[in-house]
């Protein structure tokens, strides 16, 4: 499947993820709820179940993701760490909250943090951690 060149990201940095467990379906319609995420396209996978593709819009940036395939690396991927996915918003407590109403894992409630944002964290139910930011009033 080709993807249109108007929705094709043309530099930057596009966090691809994993999702364990035949869950990338699942994962599309959390992310959606969670952080407003629209999705661009869906590939599924010969078997019919797993999505060996998928590529969302979220916050104004791109995410990719694919179902896992221990048949082609030998293993099932490890559970995320090592890596925090995070959202520049205009609103830290109405983006997290949403987020914990769709299902995500509070890790971090938000404060007020030294650096000049208003901050949190959250855990998807993917494993996959999330923090979000927005500057405080007067900060840049």
């Amino acid at each position: 499947m080709t993807i249109p060149a108007n929705q094709a990201p043309t530099g930057g940095l596009t966090p691809h993820i994993t999702i364990r467990d035949k869950r990338a379906a699942e994962a599309i319609d959390f992310y959606a709820r969670a952080f407003g995420a629209t999705e661009v396209v869906r590939v599924p996978a010969d078997d019919g179940v797993r999505l060996m593709h998928a590529h969302m819009h979220v916050n104004g940036a791109s995410l990719m993701m694919h179902d896992d395939f221990p048949e082609y690396s030998g293993n099932p991927a490890p559970a995320p760490a090592g890596v925090v996915l995070h959202l520049q918003v205009d609103d830290t407590d109405r983006w997290y909250g949403r987020a914990v109403e769709a299902g995500a894992e509070s890790v971090m409630a938000p404060e007020d943090m030294f650096w000049g944002d208003r901050y949190a964290q959250v855990k998807d139910p993917f494993g996959h951690l999330w923090s979000i930011g927005t500057p405080l009033k007067g900060e840049k």
